[in-house]
């Protein structure tokens, strides 16, 4: 008797039905040869789009020159073009990097940096995070028990904090901010001591916890407390990095400056590659071999996050997120309007998202899920975020042009009346 053939694991749920063909621009294509708008960027990585021409080049000629370099065995010249690169558009004075693979051990590395340079233990996290899936990364995060339950005991020495979350509580931004910051001096006062905490991990817009955008006010709260009391303000921009917002940085909302950035996803184009970046004075307090790993700054990652670089660049992705968010973010507020069923819209240049909520104020997660189904089967791929998957999120490649926002938008419309009728 034959063996059975071996399969994915069944935890393994796919969010669309599609299986992609290939991928060009802003569009998938099945093995029908069905074109999607696709509206997921590949979780935020696609920033240029699906196979953007000068990063296919930028990688074919890497792959035929040197596919990997170990870096801490032997150096590559892609590794040292990008780390100067990456100086001109980090904020200033964050002028040291180390890289990696996985958004999941870029946060684990700026932990171990954060305690190594402190010598204090605790890091402080804010509801609904999400900073990945490996053991110490699972412990930050609070974005969905799916993501804690049944690994435990999980790693000790994190705090959980408010996040200012005003649709949720009910306020205004103004008094979600006041409210956040106010338990924050209290959980300093009460669970992790100032002199006990290395750092405060953030997202400046939670991802998988809903998109919900950090406001300006709340980030320089942390800031200012975070140099008070000498623990660090570790900003998570592994999906918001890289122009997704509308600004390069998540955090040059709030105009401040981070101790230790995190990025990823957006970084190589959706070739696996992030990074760490400190001040020098900061990274050097790393104990030395804590900083390491066999496929850290591939190569040929490098050289793909060369070209991003440059497309980003050159064809002024960044401020095309400004104008094309506002764009989408109008016809998402219409969508709403016209829908009960939506009762917020929300986000920051295109990362934008619509939650579902029930009339009596519950999550309204079955809506939700209808509207992203139905717009697959209609040609537009979303996913859905939040603790109840009562969110759907759009977070197109940044190269999106008006015509296919608005083909969006009328694609959504359809779903959702369909969904809530």
């Amino acid at each position: 008797m034959a063996e059975p053939p071996a399969a994915l694991s069944p935890v393994l749920k796919q969010a669309t039905p599609v299986l992609a063909a290939r991928g060009e621009g802003v569009y998938i294509y099945d093995e029908d040869d069905r074109r999607y708008l696709d509206f997921t960027a590949g979780i935020g990585v696609t920033s240029t789009g699906h196979c953007h021409p000068k990063v296919v080049e930028a990688a074919q000629r890497q792959v035929g020159t040197l596919i990997h370099g170990q870096y801490t065995t032997v150096m590559h010249r892609p590794l040292l073009q990008l780390t100067e690169r990456l100086g001109t558009v980090l904020p200033e004075g964050i002028d040291r990097l180390f890289y990696v693979n996985s958004g999941s051990e870029a946060v684990e590395a700026a932990l171990r940096l954060a305690r190594q340079a402190t010598g204090r233990q605790n890091a402080i996290v804010f509801q609904g995070s999400f900073h990945g899936r490996t053991m110490a990364a699972a412990s930050l995060t609070t974005s969905g028990v799916k993501i804690r339950a049944g690994i435990g005991p999980l790693m000790p020495g994190v705090a959980i904090a408010p996040f200012p979350y005003a649709y949720r509580y009910g306020m205004s931004e103004d008094q979600a901010v006041e409210f956040a910051l106010r338990e924050f001096d209290y959980l300093l006062a009460t669970v992790s001591s100032p002199r006990d905490t290395a750092a405060v991990f953030i997202e400046p817009v939670l991802g998988e916890g809903g998109y919900v955008p950090a406001p300006p006010a709340f980030l320089t709260g942390l800031r200012e407390r975070a140099d008070q009391h000498g623990f660090l303000l570790v900003l998570d921009e592994v999906q918001t990095g890289f122009g997704r917002t509308g600004r390069f940085w998540g955090h040059d909302h709030a105009g401040i400056t981070p101790d230790i950035v995190i990025t990823a996803k957006g970084l190589a184009s959706g070739f696996p590659l992030s990074a760490i970046a400190a001040p020098s004075a900061l990274m050097e307090k790393a104990w030395p071999g804590s900083q390491g790993g066999t496929y850290g700054g591939n190569a040929v990652s490098c050289a793909a996050a060369l070209a991003t670089l440059d497309v980003i660049q050159e064809e002024g992705l960044v401020e095309n997120a400004a104008r094309m968010g506002e764009r989408l973010r109008a016809g998402l507020a219409e969508v709403a309007a016209a829908h009960p069923a939506i009762g917020d819209v929300r986000g920051l240049g295109l990362m934008l998202a619509s939650e579902f909520t029930a009339s009596n104020g519950s999550p309204a997660t079955e809506a939700a899920t209808r509207a992203h189904q139905i717009a697959a089967e209609q040609g537009l791929l979303l996913l859905t975020c939040g603790p109840h998957g009562n969110v759907v999120r759009m977070i197109p490649p940044l190269i999106v042009t008006a015509e296919q926002i608005d083909a969006a938008v009328d694609i959504w419309a359809s779903a959702v009346a369909k969904a809530t009728s």
